[in-house]
């Protein structure tokens, strides 16, 4: 499959209000070997700005936010700090922080957090 007909399956997938939506990004792109699949994906997720996708890109290990891929994590950064209401986003990471059982994710969550804050 070209990389247009992937970049419009995740756009139509961003848009659509139903909650499956979510998982099929969530199981499919977000666990693609190929990191452009998991960028798109990921700022897909946080385009949705709800608490189901958030919660894919903040506190999964290896997802989003901590994806060992720098171009995934950073791009899923860059579209936290640019979310409009950035309500629901502190929420998780406040949650990620607190209660998280994996140092890293807590330690990644705080220091976007941070960030978040500063860009306020």
């Amino acid at each position: 499959m070209d990389r247009r007909k992937v970049r419009n399956i995740i756009e139509a997938l961003s848009r659509h209000q139903d909650p499956d939506s979510i998982n099929v990004l969530n199981e499919v792109g977000t666990n693609s070997a190929i990191d452009e699949v998991r960028e798109m994906t990921s700022r897909a997720l946080v385009k949705k700005n709800v608490h189901d996708s958030l919660d894919v890109v903040i506190s999964s290990k290896g997802k989003g936010i901590n994806d060992l891929s720098t171009l995934v994590a950073m791009s899923t950064i860059n579209e936290l700090l640019a979310l409009e209401d950035k309500t629901e986003a502190i929420r998780i990471l406040e949650n990620t922080v607190e209660m998280h059982s994996d140092e890293e994710v807590r330690d990644n969550a705080r220091s976007v957090k941070a960030l978040m804050a500063l860009s306020c």
